[in-house]
């Protein structure tokens, strides 16, 4: 791992894998980024550069909690640009980290070449995810062994009466498939700190006006790719994020939850080393 300095002095770890061209890349969570592996191989297509988000994985506690906000972030993904000496930088983000890529994005455009979003957060943009989309998407998975007692605590979380085993039980939704390495993956991806996410989108985190306006203006190539059976990021909601860019591209990729690197490499791979080039 290295390190560099956030503007407020934080160090800020991350991790190089593979050759080639650097593209920035933001887990979800916020969570440590080794849950992210190489991304199903996309290490040999492009260098990848994994950032450990501020009080995740090897990145520094901040002395200020209110830090951790998505918007107070930008700051850091910027600094990360300069110290890898890069005049601009593609960046790839995974779910909750979308919405920081959209946030920063939205601010510095000019730092930015392509834009990589992988089954994507969207409250940035104000994209509404309701329990009905959700729904729709878990009956597609009525055959599974699993689904009686996952659907049931869907359910139960969509009424409001979930507890924390309900959230435990639904985890296959978010798994194209649900077997011991999907287990042990899912479980790694989980945040640990809870500080940092409950301040990620604290009041003040998101202006979706003002980013719909920004990235209105954002001509450089975008990349949605959406899993068919992700009920965190349905690609309903995938596809009306990609209708505000100009020049959005909107995949879906067969039989994938939330981690479609692992559901099908190859697929994933393909589309997204394509994309990026």
């Amino acid at each position: 791992m290295t390190s560099f300095a956030a503007p407020d002095g934080t160090r800020l770890a991350y991790r190089e894998v593979g050759d080639g061209e650097p593209v920035i890349c933001l887990p979800g969570g916020p969570a440590d980024s080794r849950y992210l592996g190489d991304l199903g191989g996309l290490s040999a297509h492009r260098r990848l550069v994994l950032l450990d988000l501020r009080g995740t994985g090897l990145s520094a506690l901040p002395a200020d909690a209110a830090s951790y906000r998505c918007d107070r972030q930008v700051a850091d993904v910027e600094a990360l640009r300069e110290h890898l000496g890069l005049p601009r930088a593609d960046v790839l983000a995974h779910s909750g980290g979308a919405n920081l890529a959209l946030r920063y994005a939205a601010r510095h455009p000019r730092r930015v070449g392509r834009l990589a979003l992988i089954t994507p957060g969207v409250r940035a943009v104000g994209v509404c995810i309701d329990g009905p989309m959700r729904r729709a998407r878990a009956l597609r998975r009525k055959g599974e062994p699993w689904f009686p007692a996952a659907f049931a605590a869907l359910e139960a979380i969509t009424e409001g009466t979930g507890t924390g085993s309900d959230w435990e039980a639904i985890a296959p939704f978010f798994c194209g498939r649900w077997d011991a390495e999907a287990r042990l993956h899912h479980a790694a991806g989980q945040p640990v700190n809870g500080e940092a996410v409950a301040h990620f989108a604290a009041e003040g985190a998101f202006d979706p006006e003002a980013t719909r306006a920004a990235l209105a203006a954002f001509a450089n190539p975008v990349l949605l790719l959406a899993g068919e059976y992700d009920l965190n990021s349905p690609p309903e909601a995938v596809a009306e994020c990609a209708g505000l860019f100009p020049c959005a591209s909107l995949v879906e990729q067969p039989g994938a939850g939330h981690y479609p690197w692992m559901d099908d490499p190859c697929r994933f791979v393909a589309a997204v080393s394509a994309f990026l080039g």
